[in-house]
């Protein structure tokens, strides 16, 4: 049990927590004891109801253990006022190595005891218990961008979303014409071990693994009142001719016509993954060229995905970009060590962290394709920056250069910044299409 903002020694220690106001006590939550009160403040901060109908294809995915609020005892009951949990993750990074990670979850304060410092002792907490399990990072998907920067999390990601016409120029893939695209209604007993076939074969930074049967269950959930006078959740299968799956999306359709009788349909994809060139292709080719359809609206893309370079005409095409993952790094010279790098780097960065002190330093990392080695130095710095904006630069998607041309790393050796910027480049991809 939490005690206010006590958790274990080591956790406390290591990070400066929040403590709750008099009258509020700080708890670890059981996912099953006080299941309907979770709920219920989830549902208040968010500002959503859910419908029987929802409600009957629901799936709890909390994890024992992870869930902590805060209950207010002020009066003859005890309330809870705010909550939080978190899953357990590895995380690809640049090299491909996998760290613990914690996926941030369920962040929600009851509208009736906002501004009393609730939110910064649950999130406190959170980074204290992150530390006192072992996990290097933090990771979450934002609901107010405004908000978790000033717990030390940066921008790792961003995505794409497109709008691409039906029946779009796509360049032809060696190979793609060979493979079949299948078509069905989502059968979560038939295609889940295909969808995650084929997700755990991606391996990017920041592609957040699905670890859990709950967590697996809880992306292929066909939530009614989603629907919209759409169709139910359809599935396409891009597989080879001996039938080895190599690309999938969830989508559904929306049929209209225009006054003229014109089809004007919609196909909205909820997720979509491919494992090569070959199989973006077939799998893109299937989804603009279905019948009565006008426009293919995507799920979220990394910025770099095949299809934006798939289109011979992207003026064509409406792109959104947005903030992807954000990620708080816990364990500094870990992190660091922990990926590799796109070329050789040897650079002593220093950084600043108001929650977690023994972050804050100068570190001198040294390193390459291989892997890395940090170690503490008081030597001077070439780069300093906060530690949110090292979670930012983190997975190799939001350039050291660019951070440094928006003021937000400062150069203090002039030569540094381009060799550093380079090392830490690397490929990344959305975490896992829809958020968790």
């Amino acid at each position: 049990m939490i005690d206010n903002a006590t958790t274990t020694a080591n956790a406390t220690t290591a990070v400066r927590t929040t403590a709750v106001p008099a009258g509020y006590r700080l708890a670890e939550l059981d996912d099953v004891a006080h299941r309907a009160q979770i709920i219920d403040v989830d549902r208040w901060g968010f500002a959503f109801e859910m419908a029987p109908e929802d409600e009957a294809v629901a799936v709890w995915d909390l994890e024992p253990g992870r869930t902590v609020g805060v209950w207010d005892e002020r009066g003859t009951e005890a309330r809870l006022a705010a909550v939080h949990s978190s899953y357990a993750f590895s995380v690809p990074v640049p090299g491909g190595a996998r760290l613990p990670a914690a996926g941030l979850t369920w962040v929600a304060v009851h509208p009736g005891h906002r501004r009393r410092g609730l939110a910064r002792a649950t999130l406190t907490a959170h980074l204290a218990r992150t530390v006192g399990r072992g996990e290097a990072l933090s990771v979450l998907y934002a609901a107010e961008t405004g908000i978790y920067g000033r717990y030390g999390y940066g921008v790792a990601s961003q995505t794409a979303t497109l709008t691409v016409g039906r029946g779009a120029d796509l360049r032809e893939v060696p190979g793609a014409a060979d493979l079949v695209v299948e078509l069905d209604r989502l059968d979560p007993a038939r295609h889940g071990a295909v969808i995650e076939q084929v997700h755990a074969a991606v391996v990017r930074p920041g592609w957040i693994s699905r670890d859990t049967d709950a967590l697996r269950a809880a992306q292929l959930v066909d939530w009614p009142t989603t629907r919209k006078e759409m169709e139910g959740l359809r599935v396409a299968v891009v597989r080879t001719p001996a039938g080895e799956p190599r690309a999938y999306a969830t989508f559904r359709r929306k049929g209209r016509w225009s006054d003229a009788g014109v089809p004007e349909g919609t196909v909205k994809v909820r997720e979509s993954a491919a494992l090569d060139a070959a199989a973006a292709r077939a799998l893109w080719g299937a989804l603009t060229d279905l019948d009565l359809m006008a426009k293919v609206e995507t799920a979220q893309l990394p910025v770099d995905d095949p299809l934006l370079h798939l289109l011979a005409d992207l003026r064509g095409a409406s792109v959104r970009l947005s903030d992807d993952l954000w990620v708080r790094l816990l364990d500094v010279p870990r992190a660091l060590a922990g990926r590799a790098y796109a070329a050789d780097v040897d650079v002593v960065l220093e950084i600043r962290d108001d929650l977690v002190p023994a972050n804050a330093g100068h570190w001198h990392l040294r390193g390459g394709t291989a892997g890395a080695e940090v170690t503490a130095t008081t030597a001077p710095a070439h780069l300093a920056l906060d530690v949110a904006d090292l979670g930012s630069a983190y997975l190799g998607g939001t350039s050291l250069a660019a951070l440094a041309a928006a003021g937000r790393v400062q150069v203090l050796d002039g030569a540094a910044l381009a060799p550093a910027a380079t090392a830490f480049g690397w490929p990344v991809a959305p975490a896992n299409g829809w958020g968790f």
